[in-house]
């Protein structure tokens, strides 16, 4: 095709609210006020916009993610201002979820890449996945109403419980599950491996997304 075709095919469409996917890579969100993002995941932007990076001792995704995951600088922002915000995490496939009233979901810390000023949000650490032997693996409780956007490495695959999974794997389960952590022995005996260290989703209800991808180093 020639430039100007090229240009109005790709060229993201105007007057939309809400979340959208421009591509299976990009994340495009209009806004009006503020709205949390990834820190470092902002490509482009229209509009004003500030941006400012939340801290530990606001209580907020700041520093607790930081120093068990991704020890590379603040991981959340707030974006303020008005115009259209174009975000994309290493090239990672981007998922979106509308959450009703007290709807809940729990998600990967790594995972994360932006959600609404409205959605409440709270971290903690999976038990069981220490500091030291695992580098913390820390998840954001979700809660709506409201829009969230995450990233997944590939199709993501949502499984029913009873399932056990690799956590380097594991994006994403509902709010109604407390997933433990196992060992598996027969891998430990005489080798090094992720698979050490297993999520156990028992139960029947809920689900638990994976993907199919290792997030190396995290876990």
């Amino acid at each position: 095709m020639d430039l100007d075709e090229f240009a109005d095919a790709n060229a993201p469409e105007e007057n939309r609210d809400g979340f959208r996917k421009v591509n299976k890579r990009l994340l495009e969100i209009p806004f009006e006020g503020t709205v949390m993002v990834k820190a470092g995941s902002m490509i482009a932007y229209t509009g004003d916009a500030t941006f400012t990076g939340k801290s530990s001792a606001e209580g907020g995704l700041a520093g607790f993610v930081k120093d068990a995951v991704s020890g590379e600088g603040t991981p959340i922002m707030e974006a303020e201002g008005s115009g259209t915000l174009y975000l994309a995490e290493q090239g990672k496939k981007v998922q979106t979820l509308s959450l009703d009233a007290d709807e809940s979901i729990s998600v990967n810390g790594t995972d994360i890449l932006a959600f609404e000023k409205e959605v409440d949000y709270e971290i903690s650490t999976v038990g069981g996945l220490s500091q030291a032997a695992a580098g913390g693996l820390t998840n954001v409780f979700l809660t709506g109403p409201g829009e969230v956007a995450v990233t997944t490495h590939g199709d993501p695959v949502v499984m029913t419980p009873p399932v056990t999974t690799d956590p380097d794997a594991t994006v994403a389960w509902s709010a109604n599950l407390s997933p433990s952590i196992g060992t598996n022995k027969t891998i430990e005996i005489g080798q090094t491996s992720g698979e050490q260290l297993q999520m156990q989703f028992t139960g029947s209800q809920g689900f638990v997304v994976v993907q199919p991808y290792e997030e190396g180093g995290q876990i």
